[in-house]
């Protein structure tokens, strides 16, 4: 294709623009750039959270991850050299609402039809269950990156229930659908999750 510009020369494109082939590209990037917003949900949390900590709503943070540090160089300032992460003990986040105590955990799966269990830790279960039992809120903020970003607030009641007595090894997105609670998606906050805590909690 001979594209003409405003001095008279002119430039011969390598092949046509909008051919099939411009196309397949163009949608192949597309499908990976949708693919890779799930991996976006800790940060939209993270964003929501700052802005709930602003307008002074709730008092929500994520755990760090542990690291076990092996070896220091203290000839630059005590600058680690090596170190590895250890497995994180409880669950994401956690934090204070009107004087109750939130404890969740958030998960993006790419599957289109359920919530794979496999993404959900013992230990986890083990301490969300601690939460409930000493009265505070805990859940599961589920996100089905290939769905639109869909992205739901499940009791952790429900999920434990499920282990224990469901044989399936996954959550049909359509059972999410029904006992969760959608979480609107906006500008800001970002994930406005406090909204369904509110109403699900503090009816």
């Amino acid at each position: 294709m001979t594209v003409k510009y405003p001095n008279g020369k002119t430039f011969e494109t390598k092949k046509p623009i909008g051919t099939q082939a411009d196309k397949k590209i163009v949608s192949a990037k597309l499908h990976k750039s949708a693919a890779n917003r799930g991996m976006g949900l800790e940060y939209d949390l993270n964003l929501s959270n700052e802005y709930y900590l602003e307008k002074n709503l709730c008092l929500v943070t994520k755990r760090p991850t542990p690291i076990n540090i092996v070896k220091v160089d203290y000839t630059k300032g005590a600058r680690i050299t090596n170190a590895y992460f250890e497995k994180q003990s409880t669950t994401d986040y956690n934090g204070v609402y009107k004087g109750r105590y939130l404890d969740f955990e958030a998960k993006s799966t790419r599957s289109k039809t359920s919530f794979p269990l496999a993404n959900i830790s013992e230990h986890q279960i083990k301490h969300l269950s601690k939460v409930i039992k000493h009265g505070g809120i805990a859940f599961f903020i589920i996100e089905f990156a290939l769905l639109n970003n869909d992205t739901y607030l499940l009791d952790a009641s429900y999920i434990i229930d499920f282990i224990n007595k469901e044989k399936r090894k996954s959550i049909p997105y359509e059972d999410v659908k029904k006992y969760g609670h959608q979480i609107k998606r906006g500008y800001n906050p970002r994930l406005d999750y406090l909204q369904v805590v509110q109403e699900v909690y503090f009816k």
